[in-house]
């Protein structure tokens, strides 16, 4: 009789550690429906990485009322960036020039005078091509002519955009991108007046 009763009350402990420890196991406890189970995860909050779940959205250069001729990048002569969107909205004369090149020597003074005369009013800027960065430069600082930018294009894609094949070659645009002039000017001899005519 003890024996039998000793059984019945280790079942009946059995039973309820069971019952208690059921949540905490690999088996469902009552009432953990899928349903209710994917309520849970909803509210959860997410797990991503705060610098994931935070970071904006890369945002696309601003391109709008930029003409296309003038949607590229590049780096100036000395390292920095530069756009050329920010040239939108103004008239602009792009200079083509190489570093061995004796005519755009001659050249880089007056379109050097030109950018001081109608700065705020109108933008030039140097497109060096044809050789290497360091000659670049150098040429900028033998020619003192560093007070308007000068992208460097060794890889000559500015010079495909603008569909310019030879060195000395200036490319006008007016205010709103569209080309007024394309060709050499020997010495830079008439630049300021076309540019005269697009500023008004």
């Amino acid at each position: 009789m003890r024996a039998r009763a000793r059984t019945l009350l280790a079942v009946l402990l059995s039973a309820a550690l069971l019952s208690g420890c059921g949540s905490g196991g690999g088996s469902e406890a009552p009432g953990d429906s899928q349903d209710s189970q994917d309520a849970a995860a909803a509210s959860t909050p997410s797990q991503t990485p705060p610098s994931e779940a935070t970071a904006p959205p890369e945002e696309a250069p601003a391109t709008t009322g930029t003409p296309e001729v003038l949607r590229f990048t590049g780096k100036t002569v000395d390292g920095k960036d530069f756009d050329g969107a920010t040239l939108a909205g103004k008239p602009t004369v792009l200079w083509f020039w190489a570093p061995w090149c004796p005519k755009c020597r001659a050249q880089a003074a007056e379109t050097a005078k030109v950018a001081a005369d109608f700065s705020g009013r109108a933008n030039v800027v140097g497109v060096a091509g044809l050789d290497r960065n360091d000659s670049m430069r150098d040429f900028v600082a033998q020619t003192r002519s560093g007070t308007f930018p000068h992208v460097s294009d060794e890889a000559g894609e500015v010079w495909k955009r603008f569909k310019v094949t030879q060195q000395s070659v200036y490319v006008i645009l007016d205010k709103d991108g569209k080309e007024t002039y394309s060709g050499v000017l020997p010495g830079g001899k008439g630049l300021a007046e076309k540019v005269g005519k697009l500023v008004g």
